[in-house]
């Protein structure tokens, strides 16, 4: 005859189960996308674009995170950069001119053909993207420098119109790619494909730019 099923197995059983409960909240806690601190939420009202900002420092992984104005549009430009770079290697890829390299500048005569969409717009596009990746890393360098330590001297103000400069040439860098890309020589796919991506490192480069215009003399 078989024996019934003691406490101590039911206790087991009942404990199997909250473990693999608790695992499954853990993991689903994990999958969750980070959230913005009132910090970041707070100065991401500034922007044209407050939900991309957020999600966008959110995600930023410097450590310890930002927790001033210039902390903030350092971190906001750094962000810009690594997408301006992520978008140059995915047009690189479209148009076939392997610019996958990394540093997002394109390689020349390196596989686009003529007559092909990279041989125009594109191609152009691609290029105003490596510009954008290089001011942006640029103004990032700048605004982490030490020449940003003393706020409210001339040296300081001197620092920060560099980083506005730059930071507003990415900008244009990628509006006059979006604009070229209403040529009718670039199909509604490539068109669509790499819209998505240009329109993207825009929305994210004018917000470090609004943060950029918060840094002031008390940052």
């Amino acid at each position: 005859m078989a024996r019934p099923c003691s406490s101590s197995s039911s206790a087991a059983a009942r404990l199997l189960l909250l473990l693999a409960a608790v695992a499954a909240a853990l993991q689903a806690a994990g999958a969750a996308p980070p959230v913005a601190s009132g910090f970041i939420r707070k100065s991401c009202r500034a922007t044209q674009y407050p939900s991309v900002c957020e999600q966008s420092l959110a995600a930023y992984g410097g450590s310890p995170p930002p927790r001033s104005p210039r902390e903030l549009a350092h971190a906001a430009l750094a962000v810009s950069a690594d997408r301006a770079r992520a978008a140059s290697a995915y047009v690189g890829r479209l148009c076939g001119s392997r610019s996958g390299s990394g540093d997002g500048s394109p390689r020349r005569g390196a596989g686009a053909k003529k007559g092909s969409a990279a041989a125009g717009p594109v191609r152009d596009c691609l290029e105003n993207l490596a510009d954008s990746v290089g001011h942006l890393r640029d103004a990032a360098q700048e605004i982490g420098g030490a020449g940003m330590a003393r706020a409210g001297t001339r040296a300081f103000r001197w620092h920060l119109s560099n980083v506005q400069t730059w930071c507003s040439a990415a900008l244009t860098d990628e509006n006059t790619c979006l604009d070229g890309l209403s040529s009718r020589a670039v199909d509604a796919a490539t068109r669509a494909a790499v819209r998505g991506r240009v329109v993207e490192v825009a929305q994210v480069t004018s917000n470090a730019l609004a943060l950029v215009n918060k840094v002031g003399p008390g940052y």
